[in-house]
């Protein structure tokens, strides 16, 4: 009730122009939410999805791009080809739970896979729980079985999976790194081998290494491999960007 006289009041403010401004903008549901001290991020509806927003346009190494999960504004990717950096923008609740929204720059394989970067958040104010991807997944739709190594804002690397289409994310119990001990990775890799994916990681730019046990889980030919960001923010976009990438479709390749 308080909430729908607010409204009335601001009709009677605004006028008609604005009230049509504020009917245009996204309608954001309070699980996507981000959270804080005063609000959790829940889970969404168990039957909530959105269609990705899919371009076949190839660029640099990867056969496209997507918005997964169609984030309430759209993503866009940049390469440069002088430089062989990637730009990806992308607003979106978040990449867990049981379906992810993000944007995706991918490439569609078969077999072993290794993918490494070096990452970075160019604007130091973003919210923390931010993230960027390097990222293994069976589709494009939103609740798609998927590994991810997720570089977050704070610094934080985790390796985590969707064992099955509209399954939850669960990530393997161990994180590293982040600014709570001021350690942040240079340069993070994804090795599928198999059915085992594997993080790599160099913290101090000595040669990349395994971070923690695979998690073991199967993709079935083909399926989609590449990078990917996620502000965490429903309707504010933030950019990462990759540099140094290497795609390789064998194993034993991050570097």
């Amino acid at each position: 009730m308080r909430k729908n006289a607010f409204r009335a009041a601001s009709a009677l403010l605004l006028g008609p122009l604005s009230l049509l401004s504020i009917a245009q903008q996204p309608q954001v549901p309070d699980w996507a939410l981000p959270g804080s001290a005063t609000h959790k991020q829940m889970p969404p509806p168990a039957d909530f999805h959105r269609p990705s927003r899919i371009d076949n346009t190839p660029l640099g190494l990867f056969d496209g791009q997507a918005d997964v999960g169609g984030a309430l504004v759209a993503g866009n990717g940049q390469f440069d080809k002088s430089s062989g950096q990637y730009t990806v923008t992308s607003a979106g609740y978040n990449i867990w739970y049981q379906r992810d929204e993000f944007h995706f720059l991918f490439k569609k394989l078969s077999g072993d896979v290794s993918l490494a970067a070096s990452t970075s958040f160019p604007k130091t104010d973003g919210y923390g729980d931010r993230k960027v991807v390097l990222m293994i997944r069976q589709t494009l739709e939103d609740d798609s079985k998927e590994a991810m190594l997720g570089m977050h804002g704070t610094g934080m690397i985790h390796l985590a999976g969707r064992p099955e289409k509209g399954a939850q994310m669960s990530d393997m119990q161990y994180r590293f790194g982040g600014t709570l001990n001021e350690v942040i990775a240079q340069r993070i890799g994804i090795e599928k081998k198999g059915d085992e994916v594997t993080i790599y990681a160099s913290i101090k730019g000595e040669p990349m290494h395994p971070l923690g046990p695979p998690l073991t889980i199967h993709f079935d030919a083909p399926f989609y491999v590449g990078l990917g960001f996620c502000s965490h923010l429903p309707t504010t976009p933030d950019t990462g960007v990759f540099s140094q990438v290497v795609l390789v479709n064998k194993a034993g390749k991050v570097e």
